[in-house]
């Protein structure tokens, strides 16, 4: 089956006054129609980045899409966002942005802000997009919509901001939806009624919706496949079971360890990774991990390590998956049993020195 949207080698770099940050470094992902892919990882792993890209919000200077490509129904776009982007984005894909307070013009009506979407997208009259403007806010459970179109940003609470971001996210009822940290800054409560209200709409329309998150709870209630990213790549990928139960990523086993759980008790202490992230200004050499991992071994500080298959659906950028590396690792999911722990590219067919 074609991937609805599909992203290749995607590299982006900015230009600063201390050099060229290489902020995304050959990402790779695709979702499927009424999928939902998660992408997880901590501040400044290049996860938002990586989806400004995509829409073609990057700016251009400093930013800089140096390779890759994006293909949305098999058609690739990437080039054709600075000549046609308004068409693609916002129409064919939407996007919540984190913060609505600062997404959303205080000076202007939350109706006209809606209608405004309608009008540049799909040439509706203004009593046209007023009334879809209206009938948005119903949809996503804002109650007295036609009284609250009127009003202004600031009579909203966070969590109807949130929801006004999501009518207007979907107004042109596009094929993916990309939702950045959509629960930030919202109590439990609120952000279990935006993460229902996405799932309804989700099932009523079809759509895929790329969530970006450093909430794995988020990720287990939401997604379907799950990637991480650390450092600008995507060091695993799987399913969101495979993710739980069979991590096979050093990074992703600390992101567990650091994360409470029900079962936890007043007693129960979490694990934080050591360390920081890797300067991207002059990537590592090797593994970007490397320095925080406590596995790691001479091969990760001179040898960027490919991506390892361990099924059809999961993959791993570590050398501990390679097929001979004899270590086990608690806590890591293996696949030499299964016969699968073979490397996406041929990068990887080294031998490996413990």
């Amino acid at each position: 089956m074609t991937a609805l949207l599909s992203v290749e080698n995607l590299h982006v770099e900015f230009a600063t006054y201390g050099g060229i940050v290489k902020a995304v470094r050959g990402v790779s992902f695709d979702v499927e129609a009424g999928q939902t892919l998660a992408i997880v990882g901590e501040s400044g792993s290049g996860k938002s980045v990586t989806m400004q890209a995509v829409m073609g919000l990057i700016p251009m200077p400093p930013g800089r899409i140096t390779q890759g490509s994006a293909k949305l129904r098999g058609q690739d776009f990437l080039g054709r966002l600075e000549m046609d982007g308004r068409t693609i984005c916002g129409d064919e894909i939407g996007m919540i942005f984190q913060d609505p307070m600062s997404s959303l013009n205080p000076t202007m009506r939350i109706g006209d802000q809606i209608a405004e979407t309608l009008k540049v997208h799909r040439d509706y009259s203004p009593k046209e997009a007023w009334k879809r403007a209206i009938e948005l806010l119903e949809l996503v459970k804002i109650p007295e919509a036609p009284k609250r179109a009127a009003q202004y940003p600031f009579e909203f609470s966070g969590g109807m901001l949130q929801r006004v971001m999501i009518a207007m996210a979907v107004a042109c009822k596009p094929a993916v939806l990309i939702a950045d940290e959509p629960t930030t800054a919202l109590d439990v409560t609120i952000q279990a009624q935006i993460l229902d209200l996405l799932q309804d709409i989700q099932k009523e329309t079809g759509m895929a919706i790329i969530l970006i998150t450093h909430d794995l709870a988020v990720v287990a209630r939401m997604a379907d496949k799950v990637a991480v990213m650390y450092a600008g790549q995507i060091v695993e990928a799987a399913t969101v079971n495979e993710l739980f139960y069979e991590s096979a990523h050093p990074y992703t086993l600390g992101l567990k360890q650091a994360m409470p759980s029900a079962e936890s008790d007043e007693n129960h202490v979490l694990e934080p990774i050591p360390g920081s992230p890797p300067d991207l200004f002059s990537p590592p050499q090797g593994c970007a991990y490397c320095a925080r991992c406590p596995w790691h071994m001479q091969v990760c500080q001179t040898d960027d390590p490919a991506s390892f298959r361990l099924s059809d659906t999961h993959t791993s950028r570590c050398w501990l998956q390679h097929p001979r590396q004899p270590r086990e690792v608690e806590g890591l999911h293996r696949a030499e049993s299964q016969g699968v722990s073979k490397p996406v590219s041929d990068t990887a067919d080294q031998e490996v020195s413990p």
